[in-house]
């Protein structure tokens, strides 16, 4: 399952870098973070690894992300893998006029159990509608310093 999802961000493309690329500020625009803890290599460049620890409602889901591209400010890629998924996220950071940011984030995702293949061909429209959430969230929180905390 593939889908593109995009926000403006009424900041320049230095300054959504700058909020996105610290990991303490992930917990302020992902809701259901509750921890993470980086693994292998230096944080945010390629084949780092951190781990991800989330509860979302009674599920809670675990997942390794891997840097497989970083190059700020235009584009940032990585793996996400938890049991029976396989995300590669591709994100894209346009430059539109100096003052504002348009962030396209490509999604691709890979289902390794049937049940999983089903959901996602039963509900493609809650993984779309989960991601654009987070850029929601994040523009919130990078241009009016609205955490998905408070």
């Amino acid at each position: 399952m593939k889908y593109t999802t995009e926000i403006v961000i009424e900041l320049p493309r230095e300054q959504v870098i700058k909020v996105l690329n610290n990991p303490e500020n992930m917990k302020h625009w992902q809701r259901g973070l509750m921890s993470y803890e980086e693994l292998v290599g230096p944080p945010g460049e390629p084949g780092a690894k951190m781990r991800l620890d989330y509860q979302m409602g009674k599920r809670r889901m675990i997942l390794t992300e891997t840097i497989t591209t970083q190059n700020f400010p235009a584009e940032f890629h990585a793996n996400y893998d938890t049991r029976g998924i396989h995300n590669i996220q591709r994100n894209f950071f346009y430059d539109i006029d100096g003052k504002s940011t348009r962030w396209e984030s490509e999604s691709e995702f890979k289902f390794e159990s049937l049940s999983m293949k089903i959901m996602g061909w039963l509900i493609p429209g809650a993984f779309k509608k989960q991601s654009q959430k987070y850029l929601t969230d994040f523009k919130n929180f990078a241009e009016q310093n609205i955490s998905v905390l408070d």
